[in-house]
C-alpha cells in the first residue's frame, strides 16, 4: 500500500490553471504575443514562470527584465478574487485522513501562490508544513528532486504522485514513483505516453490506491 500521496497544486488540488493562464494571455498580449487560452495551456502548463518568460520571448514577446515579478503580481491579484478546489478533492483528503495515509503538496509555484489558493479553501493550515516549492528548493519539475525530498521527509517507501502536467509526470517517473495523471479536460494520451496512469475523476483515486 502507498504510504504517501504527493499532490501537485495547480490543476490538481485547486482549479487555478484557467485563471492563471488567462492572466498570461492578457499580459503577453500587451507585449506583442497574441495567444489563445488553449495556446497558453499548451505552451506553459506545469512550467516555472522563468521558463514561461524564456518561452514567451522565444515566441516573440518583448518582455521587460522585471516581467516575472509583474506577472506574479497580476496572477496573485486574480487568484485572490476566488479559486475553487478541484471537484472531489475535499472528499479525497478526508478519505486519506481516515485511512491514515500521509499526503503533501509539491509545486513549481511559489509558497505565496499556494498560500493564496489553498488558504481561501481551508487547506493551507493542513498543508503549509508539508508544502514543497520549487522556489524554495531551487529546482523545478521535471527534475525529480522535489518528489524525492518529499518522500525522504516522510520516510516513505511507496509514494504515489498525482499530477496533471507533462513536467510533473516526467519528474515522478524520473523519481521512480508511480504517477496518477489527472486529466479531466483531456491531454490523457500525452500523459499516459510518459508513463502515468490516467484518471478523470478524484472519486476514482481511492480505488486506484487500493483503499
Amino acid at each position: 500500500m502507498h504510504d504517501l500521496v504527493i499532490f501537485d497544486c495547480d490543476g490538481v488540488l485547486v482549479d487555478s490553471e484557467p485563471l492563471s493562464n488567462q492572466v498570461l494571455v492578457d499580459n503577453l498580449g500587451r507585449y506583442g504575443l497574441d495567444l489563445t487560452l488553449e495556446d497558453s495551456v499548451g505552451f506553459f502548463l506545469g512550467g516555472t514562470m522563468v521558463g514561461v518568460r524564456d518561452k514567451a520571448r522565444a515566441l516573440g514577446a518583448n518582455l521587460p527584465d522585471d516581467w516575472v515579478d509583474e506577472v506574479y503580481a497580476e496572477t496573485y491579484e486574480r487568484l485572490r478574487g476566488g479559486v475553487e478546489l478541484m471537484p472531489g478533492v475535499a472528499d479525497l483528503l478526508s478519505t486519506l485522513d481516515e485511512k491514515g495515509i500521509a499526503y503533501c503538496v509539491a509545486s513549481n509555484g511559489s509558497p505565496d501562490k499556494m498560500q493564496i489558493t489553498l488558504g481561501q479553501n481551508g487547506l493551507w493550515g493542513r498543508l503549509s508544513k508539508v508544502a514543497f516549492s520549487a522556489h524554495v528548493l531551487g529546482t523545478a519539475k521535471p527534475d525529480p528532486t522535489m518528489f524525492l525530498t518529499a518522500a525522504k521527509r516522510f520516510n516513505a517507501t511507496a509514494p504515489v504522485v498525482i499530477e496533471d502536467s507533462q513536467n510533473g509526470v516526467t519528474a515522478a517517473i524520473r523519481a521512480d514513483m508511480r504517477c496518477l495523471a489527472y486529466a479531466p479536460q483531456g491531454n490523457a494520451r500525452k500523459l499516459a505516453d510518459l508513463g502515468a496512469q490516467v484518471f478523470t475523476d478524484m472519486a476514482d483515486v481511492p480505488s486506484l490506491l487500493g483503499i
